[in-house]
């Protein structure tokens, strides 16, 4: 049984290889965060597990229950920051001691259940160190071992590893289907179950993050304070929160990135009022803010610093000092943005 909903074009692909027998030796499960990589990642390891296979994992057998509950010897999930045999690596990074560690544990026969199955959950963290050594296992893979590499990026992934992989790109649901699932499933309104959508942009993962856990739309407001905070400020609580979000990305590189994905969204948003289109609103719980806001700004000055937070993001990605990127964009924030 899929756990994965809205994926239908990866699992007619790769449901005849598992019936089969004959899946890939590696995967890369490239998508926006919460769009469900690491769901597809498990059921791909309870595929190769399940005692009812082959094919759709059953998703109740032994295998299939030891997965879900993170209990199974043989998933092995790397991630940065992870502390391996005593040494942890930084924060941002994936070092070549957890791929050493992984590729000790795939060359040995499986301990439990058929597969060894190493899931790195942010791929494009690795190392170059690390993604060299991790190149050659994957140029020789050992028997019965499954890797699945999950990425937001696909591009910063090493071309050579890429290419080595199976790659699948995950796509984020449509408006009907995530309200239909959010309504039957979590029960909520329709116009809650919107909302969610507007906010996930299609991830269901952070939708139902949102809907588990009250903090989850409390830090979304409390960072949009924050913004406006900093938009009616001078350059000094403009430099003081370029310096806080670079400290940030030097500890949590995906939270900075979603913040600036935050900003990103808000300004889209002032650019579709200027335009007209109030309707597709991403923070349409925030109208009257961004209509008063917007009134101030000319659709050049809304255009231009979205390029330049994009052209942030693409820097940061590009491994520019976090702190020079966030400086430059606060530099370039129009002064009139603040002026409402």
């Amino acid at each position: 049984m899929w756990t994965i909903f809205g994926q239908d074009h990866l699992l007619n692909r790769i449901e005849p290889s598992l019936l089969q027998r004959r899946q890939s030796h590696a995967y890369l499960l490239s998508g926006p965060p919460h769009v469900g990589k690491m769901a597809l990642a498990l059921n791909l390891a309870q595929a190769v597990n399940c005692l009812e296979g082959p094919g759709v994992p059953c998703g109740s057998c032994n295998q299939c229950t030891r997965i879900a509950q993170a209990h199974h010897a043989g998933i092995f999930v790397l991630f940065p920051g992870q502390e391996i045999d005593g040494e942890r690596s930084p924060k941002t990074v994936i070092g070549i001691n957890a791929i050493r560690e992984a590729t000790r544990r795939v060359s040995l026969n499986p301990y439990e259940g058929s597969f060894n199955v190493v899931i790195i959950d942010g791929a494009e963290a690795m190392s170059e160190d690390a993604s060299n050594a991790f190149l050659k296992t994957l140029e020789e893979p050992p028997p019965h071992s499954l890797f699945i590499l999950l990425t937001a990026n696909e591009d910063a992934v090493l071309p050579t590893v890429r290419s080595r992989c199976q790659s699948m790109g995950l796509a984020p649901l449509s408006k009907d289907a995530m309200v239909e699932i959010l309504i039957n499933e979590r029960q909520t309104t329709s116009d809650q179950a919107e909302q969610l959508f507007r906010l996930s942009q299609g991830c269901l993962g952070w939708a139902i993050n949102a809907l588990d856990d009250d903090q989850v739309l409390e830090q979304r407001q409390a960072d949009l304070e924050k913004m406006q905070e900093t938009l009616s400020a001078g350059l000094e609580t403009r430099f003081t929160y370029a310096n806080e979000i670079a400290t940030l990305f030097g500890n949590d590189r995906e939270a900075a990135k979603a913040l600036l994905a935050l900003w990103l969204r808000w300004w889209r948003d002032l650019l579709l009022i200027k335009e007209g289109a109030d309707e597709f609103l991403h923070n349409s719980d925030h109208a009257e803010s961004l209509s008063s806001q917007a009134s101030t700004l000319s659709t050049a000055e809304i255009v231009l610093f979205i390029n330049r937070v994009m052209q942030t993001l693409s820097d940061l990605d590009s491994n520019v000092s976090p702190r020079l990127a966030m400086e430059v964009l606060m530099l370039n924030l129009p002064i009139e943005a603040g002026q409402v």
